[in-house]
């Protein structure tokens, strides 16, 4: 068996009767976050230094706003504020001049209704009734009740137990519960003995070669579309204010569809492991891109802000948990001269990446496609066996490319997506 942790969005049923509560929660979360932000700008003001969540909690917990909260609802702002702090300050690090540091909350006059967390010790849950009960922080226990009872309603397979974690997070239009779940799961044997290697990047966003020579390349255009898409200026920007409406839409809209992507194509490279008879996988490590040796790399301006969006160690964690349910390992391996290196002859060139998409060794004369030979070379970090297929100029020269369909919200082969009924 397999222990990991699940998220499931959940309705609340009895909404009217628990809105206004939430609201409350939500509106005292932005408040603390408000409160921290100002201490924070405080203290980089005086020293260029910012405090982490440890020190934030000491100088907030006598605050008013942080009993507002329940202890641990509390802790959790100040986490998120000085994680995003953090961030800001990495990409100043690297030369990004376009990020910014997190901002207040507030539209106008008014407090917006920020996601709300409950660790265990404020949660209850009656798993027969579908009822949890959310404890209230000092402050807001004069007004109707200790706690919030909310009756939640799931998905018909999904059983909700152990819980972790419960996220009230306002969706636009109500509020709706994210239930974090320690679940156990049943882990099958591995497909096979087989092995495969994964490089991830930004124009492609992974290229996978197969012991048998098979190679499959999944380009990043669809992400791209909707990022230039949802991000438009129509949308709105950053004002004194925060976000318009109209532009928080639009970005929850955007984070929705890439994490739709992300799980599809997770799920969708597991099940082609499984056909190819895969035991495991070796994917790009690329924990160290930001940096070298030891100090931030600079990517150039466009190089950074592509570099900042690019959430490749959450496509990691994602397929690390769909591989384990199926005995599947995946080993996390460094991306060192990977492309540079001829997965054919082991010789090692600058010049042998001609362009973007092309590798050319001239030691051995092959040709091929310059993200399948990174996957390759990542492939035998775990395995010295070649690929009992085509190496020069074939499969790995014109790999097969599949393209996300936004309908049926699934991988094709670029043929099958192409082609008018």
């Amino acid at each position: 068996m397999l222990e990991t942790t699940r998220t499931y969005r959940a309705k609340i049923v009895n909404h009217q009767q628990v809105s206004d509560d939430l609201d409350d929660c939500g509106h005292s979360a932005s408040k603390l976050w408000n409160v921290a932000r100002y201490y924070t700008q405080g203290r980089w003001n005086d020293d260029g230094e910012i405090p982490d969540d440890g020190e934030l909690k000491s100088e907030l917990k006598e605050h008013e706003r942080y009993s507002d909260l329940h202890s641990q609802s509390s802790q959790r702002v100040l986490e998120e504020l000085a994680e995003s702090f953090t961030s800001w300050y990495k990409a100043r690090q690297r030369g990004d001049e376009n990020a910014n540091p997190p901002g207040y909350r507030k539209h106008g006059d008014e407090h917006p209704r920020s996601t709300v967390t409950w660790k265990q010790k404020g949660i209850k849950h009656d798993s027969k009734h579908n009822q949890i009960r959310l404890s209230k922080g000092f402050n807001l226990k004069n007004h109707r009740s200790d706690f919030i009872l909310t009756e939640y309603e799931t998905r018909p397979d999904v059983t909700v137990e152990n819980i972790q974690q419960v996220r009230a997070v306002w969706n636009g239009n109500r509020w709706e519960l994210h239930l974090v779940c320690k679940v156990e799961i049943p882990v099958e044997d591995a497909p096979g003995d087989n092995t495969a290697g994964i490089d991830l990047g930004i124009k492609n966003y992974l290229a996978i070669a197969y012991d048998d020579g098979d190679a499959e390349l999944y380009p990043g255009n669809v992400l791209k579309q909707d990022k230039h898409y949802f991000t438009r200026n129509e949308y709105g920007t950053e004002g004194e204010n925060g976000a318009s409406k109209r532009a928080l839409r639009a970005r929850q809209k955007l984070s929705r569809r890439k994490n739709h992507f992300l799980h599809a194509l997770a799920k969708h490279i597991v099940e082609q492991c499984i056909d190819h008879e895969v035991g495991r996988i070796a994917i790009g490590d690329l924990s160290e891109i930001r940096e070298e040796d030891g100090k931030a790399r600079n990517w150039g301006k466009r190089g950074n802000k592509k570099l900042h969006g690019w959430e490749f160690d959450r496509f990691t964690r994602l397929l690390e948990y769909k591989a384990e349910e199926h005995g599947i390992l995946v080993d996390r391996k460094s991306e060192r001269d990977t492309s540079k290196t001829c997965s054919c002859c082991g010789r090692k060139r600058d010049a042998n990446r001609v362009e973007r998409g092309l590798y050319v060794c001239e030691s051995c004369g092959t040709t091929m496609n310059a993200d399948m030979n990174g996957a390759v070379n990542i492939r035998r970090k775990i395995t010295q066996n070649p690929p009992t297929g085509d190496m020069s100029n074939g499969r790995l020269a014109r790999p097969v490319a599949y393209l996300f369909n936004q309908t049926s919200g699934s991988f094709h082969p670029r043929e099958q997506v192409s082609c008018k009924p």
